[in-house]
């Protein structure tokens, strides 16, 4: 392995989405990355959305880099197994309800003793502590909570949901960030590990900028927009001639007057009126229906030509299908070729960030449930009788 990760191990005792990104990510980035899977079934998103020869592509992508240990919690052996593991290892990410590590025997007294150096991440979805901590909690109720869901759909619509898990992502890069913070204390002596306490909602609410000094101090309550930026203008969504649709900012002052001349309006662009933002706000009316009037008679292509030589950020809302076909995409690797167990080979999406010196790397895709299991019960120095005997009691899978 390489990365700026190699070295640190990391436990992941996590299902579906929060915790398993967040391993995702450092398994890219150099981890060795040792999932814990229920035997028999393993890890649900194995079969969530679309199926390849009866398992998830999100599997083989939300796994990529990781080993697989088929480990039953439900044996005394099972849970040492694991504590052995926490003893070596740098992190170790969970996202079971709060409370159910300690009844498994491995509370944070537990792995901390075992392990100083451990830094344990804690995904929930209210917290480790505070009245709603026993709540069950996914990602769609921490984007409903966190106030996400509320600003967004059209003035008159119900909530609208972004069409992605949100508040499971946001989670888990709140995670990962939580993760180095404590790795970096602990490798350079500064101390030793300490529990990462990652909530589904408050990633949300860390997300929505100035809501709450505008709620406390003016009694402004942020409603949805649809596409418009309230309170910066001009920025939204318009239709073109040929049923597509464009982002278009044009919100700071200069580019202000640059897509004004661009659309024709030289007017508004020299009326001073309209010069600064706070007096664009008060006729964000005016021009959207202007800017609306220029794009509708324009088709896409048109339109992006147009604002691309004027310097006016602008672009199209791109589908999945949008993106694979993109050449910008497929220069900064971020469509890469994988190649499934049975063979057949599938497009998955690249690695961010960028590292100039460390990039992160695609190894394997996600791996068949227990395919490690062998591998790593030897590396924490079980012979092969004990691990046939883990085998056959049912231990391990």
């Amino acid at each position: 392995m390489s990365g700026p990760l190699k070295g640190i191990r990391v436990i992941e005792i996590g299902t579906l989405i929060a915790a398993p990104f967040a391993a995702r990510m450092m398994a890219e980035f150099g981890a060795e990355v040792i999932k814990i899977e229920a035997p028999v079934h393993g890890d649900p998103i194995r079969k969530w959305r679309k199926l390849h020869e009866g398992t998830s592509l999100w599997w083989y992508l939300q796994s990529r880099n990781k080993k697989s240990l088929s480990v039953n919690l439900k044996s005394a052996e099972g849970i040492a197994l694991i504590g052995r593991l926490a003893a070596e290892a740098d992190v170790l990410i969970e996202n079971m309800k709060p409370g159910a590590l300690e009844n498994l025997g491995l509370g944070w007294d537990v792995l901390h003793a075992l392990n100083p150096k451990l830094t344990l991440v804690r995904i929930s979805g209210y917290g480790q502590t505070g009245p709603y901590k026993d709540r069950p909690g996914f990602g769609a109720i921490g984007e409903a909570m966190g106030g996400m869901r509320y600003t967004t759909g059209e003035p008159d619509g119900v909530p609208a949901r972004a069409g992605v898990s949100l508040g499971d992502s946001l989670a888990s890069l709140h995670g990962v960030i939580g993760a180095l913070m404590s790795l970096l204390r602990v490798k350079t002596g500064q101390g030793e590990g300490q529990v990462v306490d990652v909530s589904l909602v408050e990633s949300v609410f860390n997300l929505m900028e100035s809501t709450v000094p505008e709620y406390d101090l003016l009694g402004h309550v942020r409603e949805r927009s649809g596409g418009a930026l309230p309170g910066i203008a001009p920025s939204n969504t318009y239709p073109t001639r040929d049923g597509s649709f464009v982002v278009i900012a044009g919100n700071s002052n200069p580019i202000f007057k640059r897509l004004m001349h661009t659309i024709g309006r030289a007017d508004l662009a020299d009326d001073p009126a309209l010069e600064h933002n706070d007096g664009r706000v008060q006729q964000v009316a005016l021009l959207d229906a202007a800017i609306a009037g220029w794009t509708s008679a324009h088709t896409i292509g048109e339109v992006l030509d147009a604002l691309e030589q004027a310097g006016v950020p602008s672009g199209r809302i791109y589908s999945v299908a949008d993106i694979v076909a993109d050449p910008h995409y497929q220069a900064r690797d971020m469509i890469l070729p994988a190649r499934l167990p049975d063979g057949v080979e599938v497009k998955m999406p690249g690695i961010v960030p960028k590292l100039s010196d460390t990039p992160g790397e695609v190894r394997w895709q996600g791996p068949s449930l227990g395919q490690h299991t062998g591998e790593i019960l030897a590396g924490l120095g079980f012979d092969d009788n004990e691990i046939a005997r883990l085998r056959e009691q049912g231990v391990v899978q």
